[in-house]
């Protein structure tokens, strides 16, 4: 494995431990979403000279196909790279660990070094570091993975590097800044992946084939359960120019919609406006959905995303109380939720909603208020989780006295209350059944597509499932048991305050 005088890898193997089987609701029903970030990451190890071979777990059955992937390509070193710009991998998840430690042994029983990045590796590097990486690139990775690589052997660890001394003692490189200038970063690698295999399983299921763009890293908000464990309060934009150059490219890998990543898209002012004439400069004009926050979505925003091509947005609404809005330190009001969803409504844009249940201090008449929002602004579709206290996050360090053993979800669907929130875990998949339900009989209802001979049976079958799952949530609110207080000493009514600023 060495040449010389050095240790360099000439030959990696770039992988992610996020599998599609283990989350069959991803994304459109289940659609496979190619790992944005671990291909940028395999072009900026490119730039520095490396040979590069891929493993998309996203196309794989299982982890072992990782190890006949190393048996194949015979790498010097294997990198796994989860792709943060997949809100889901910020979940930690059990499976996801799981899959990384079987993929560490595989190279490990081959006497291939491994590097770990990610959210859960920058949370708790020992973790992965004990299970048999040699190092973990903690934040924002693909440099710090890019410099490692020169010298893998190396005694001191490079900047944002973690690795065990001769002592089995972990020792941390100097920290390593975020990359502000993100045009010098190289576009994503998307030779590497199989692009007709992707076309086929969305053009089977939808008739049109959606690929993800990052136009920028990172949100400068404060919800106190977000977590940020790659970026932190920076926020950090490409060039409207680079970032039209990115959906051109994308249209000629044959893309006919896009699924834009940010945390939120077109924060900076006057980008959006910049960034729709640069499309247009370029005939680059596609589809996309994105993700905002309902007090940015002013008139003018809403007219340069309707020039730019947008679809459809969805906004973190979370709750129609806005005594819960402000625990959450959310920043924003539930006027300005309708306000923004009947802006968009008005200008052909789709919205959609996140919604959370189970905030410490939310009593049933909050949850209604969330129901009724959602009845009033009707959006075009909602998505719903339960309050998951994410590591390092001002939520988790609230409520970490009540969390069980039980630290983190094994799926993305599994709806499971790790801290004695206001109800059970049954209650809150009931709700989300509920929720659901009550939702399409609505649209069924009044909605915009209210009509045609199929309403009658839209009507009837969400409004029998409206009254099953109903009952069935009221029989889980009966069985819970007395709320104990959220800490010892604090009340339901202080634990659902905002917690001070972070110092």
């Amino acid at each position: 494995m060495n040449e010389g005088k050095t240790t360099r890898a000439r030959r990696v193997l770039v992988a992610q431990s996020y599998f599609l089987r283990f989350d069959p609701k991803l994304d459109d029903a289940g659609q496979p979403v190619p790992p944005l970030g671990s291909i940028i990451c395999a072009s900026v190890l490119r730039e520095r000279g490396l040979d590069v071979r891929f493993f998309d777990a996203m196309l794989a059955g299982s982890e072992s196909e990782c190890a006949m992937a190393l048996d194949l390509h015979q790498p010097n070193a294997l990198v796994i790279f989860e792709d943060s710009f997949n809100y889901l991998t910020k979940m930690c998840l059990g499976r996801m660990r799981e899959a990384a430690v079987a993929m560490i042994g595989f190279a490990r029983d081959r006497n291939i070094p491994v590097i770990v990045s990610g959210s859960d590796a920058s949370d708790d590097p020992e973790f992965f570091l004990r299970a048999g990486a040699s190092a973990v690139a903690k934040g924002e990775g693909e440099f710090a993975v890019a410099d490692w690589l020169e010298n893998p052997a190396a005694p001191a660890p490079a900047p944002g590097v973690i690795a065990l001394d001769v002592d089995n003692q972990m020792v941390r490189g100097p920290a390593r800044a975020v990359r502000g200038d993100l045009d010098s970063i190289p576009p994503p690698a998307w030779d590497l992946i199989d692009i007709g295999r992707y076309r086929g399983i969305w053009e089977k299921r939808h008739r049109r084939f959606s690929l993800p763009l990052a136009t920028s890293r990172g949100c400068p908000f404060h919800c106190n359960w977000c977590a940020k464990p790659i970026w932190g309060q920076i926020h950090n934009t490409m060039s409207p120019s680079r970032a039209a150059l990115e959906m051109e490219a994308l249209r000629r890998l044959g893309a006919t919609h896009v699924n834009i990543v940010d945390d939120i898209f077109g924060l900076k002012p006057g980008w959006l406006e910049a960034f729709s004439y640069q499309i247009e400069q370029r005939d680059a004009r596609l589809p996309f959905k994105c993700l905002s926050r309902a007090d940015l979505l002013s008139a003018r925003a809403v007219s340069a995303l309707v020039s730019a091509g947008c679809e459809m947005v969805w906004i973190g609404a979370e709750s129609g109380a806005q005594s819960v809005l402000d625990a959450m330190e959310k920043g924003s009001t539930v006027e300005e939720i309708k306000e923004a969803a009947e802006r968009l409504r008005q200008a052909g844009i789709k919205v959609g909603f996140f919604l959370q249940f189970g905030y410490p201090g939310e009593t049933e008449a909050d949850v209604e208020q969330t129901l009724r929002l959602v009845d009033d602004a009707l959006p075009d579709d909602i998505g719903i989780s339960v309050s998951y206290p994410l590591p390092g996050t001002r939520f988790h360090q609230r409520v970490k006295s009540e969390m069980d053993r039980d630290q983190r979800w094994r799926d993305s669907n599994d709806l499971a209350m790790l801290f004695h929130g206001p109800h059970s875990t049954r209650y809150y998949r009931r709700l989300h059944a509920y929720a659901h339900a009550r939702f399409r009989l609505t649209g069924a209802l009044r909605g915009p597509r209210a009509s045609g001979l199929t309403r009658p049976f839209r009507i009837l079958r969400y409004g029998l499932a409206r009254v099953f799952w109903k009952a069935g949530l009221m029989a889980a609110a009966r069985e819970r048991e007395p709320l104990p207080s959220l800490l010892p000493g604090m009340s339901r009514a202080r634990a659902a305050t905002p917690a001070e600023p972070a110092s």
